[in-house]
């Protein structure tokens, strides 16, 4: 995401999507009530003295509309604002709707930023800098390949090796089951894109051997893995046993998942660890807060900066966890905050 400008005099920033994971980042930092003016097509007032109905071609104008429903779909990336239009050359009061993608331009105006908004915009700025994590999970039947996006982790495609008989044992060719993994992520890597090969038995170092041969170029940050299990269960496992952690730790899920397991750990031992909203007040307000973990959707709900601030003045840290992902679900049912502690309160 970039910022494109901002107007302290009235509550707005100027911003551009710049990568798919911004429109995820918008969703949670646009809220019902915020007036949104972009760039948008919507048919032209018909004249008052035209008697038969004409339809009208659409042509494209700034409007800025009052948010009344905000939709985002995971599967086409597209960002959805519903509201009222407020301010443009037409239409004043009645409804459109604005739809963002990559590259789109957008200006926000609230009525107060909340620290945590601001918070976002600025971790979305830094993490369009950083590259996605592409994964294949494999074992000599199957391979599953999956992207590390910064709300969470996307299933793309399944290969199957096709593999019988006497065919097994032997050496895969590069023209058949590795051949067609490759021809899937050719379409995914970016330069400087790490991809993770894990997964039980030898398969993975001999799919990364085979990847180098095919184009060492594409193929230079190859990070290889062993896990018990292949698919996205194995995915999973590697993320959460904190395995793969220079990798990971470059990307913000593998953060929050760290962070998450962390916390899960300390409350099964009656340790360091602590959850639900009264709990964790009282912890940040003692001081005892390292670690303050809020789910992204209750960020949304709620205005949680006082706690964020009582956290941060304390030299603790906070981490907005994606409710996309295993983790953002495990700290879903603690009630969507947690907290790792210094000290017990």
């Amino acid at each position: 995401m970039r910022i494109l400008g901002e107007d302290p005099s009235n509550e707005s920033v100027k911003l551009q999507v710049e990568t798919d994971e911004d429109l995820w980042h918008l969703y949670n930092i646009v809220e019902i009530g915020d007036l949104v003016t972009a760039s948008t097509t919507r048919r032209e007032e018909k004249s008052a003295d035209k008697i038969r109905a004409e339809k009208m071609e659409k042509k494209r104008m700034t409007l800025g509309i009052r948010i009344e429903k905000i939709e985002f779909s995971e599967d086409d990336l597209r960002l959805k604002l519903l509201g009222t239009i407020e301010t443009g050359p037409q239409d004043i009061g009645q409804h459109h709707t604005l739809i963002f993608e990559n590259g789109d331009n957008m200006t926000i105006q609230k009525n107060r930023w909340r620290a945590t908004q601001i918070e976002r915009v600025q971790r979305a700025v830094t993490e369009s800098k950083k590259p996605r994590i592409v994964f294949v999970s494999l074992d000599q039947d199957e391979a599953t390949i999956a992207v590390l996006r910064q709300f969470g982790l996307k299933e793309i495609s399944t290969v199957r090796s096709g593999r019988s008989g006497k065919q097994y044992e032997e050496k895969p060719s590069v023209d058949g089951y590795h051949g067609e993994i490759h021809s899937k992520l050719k379409f995914l890597l970016e330069p400087n894109m790490p991809l993770v090969l894990l997964g039980p038995g030898f398969e993975k170092e001999n799919l990364a051997e085979d990847l180098k041969k095919i184009d060492p170029e594409m193929y230079k940050k190859i990070y290889v893995y062993h896990t018990g299990q292949s698919g996205m269960v194995g995915i999973n496992e590697l993320m959460k046993a904190g395995m793969g952690s220079d990798v990971l730790r470059e990307s913000s899920v593998g953060v929050e998942l760290e962070a998450v397991e962390k916390l899960m750990t300390e409350i099964a031992k009656d340790g360091l660890g602590t959850y639900g909203p009264n709990e964790v007040m009282n912890a940040a307000m003692s001081g005892a807060v390292d670690k303050l973990l809020i789910l992204d959707s209750k960020v949304r709900e709620q205005d949680l900066d006082d706690i964020v601030r009582a956290v941060e003045s304390q030299k603790g840290s906070v981490i907005i966890v994606s409710s996309q992902h295993d983790g953002g679900k495990e700290l879903a049912a603690l009630g969507g905050m947690g907290a790792v502690l210094r000290y017990k309160v």
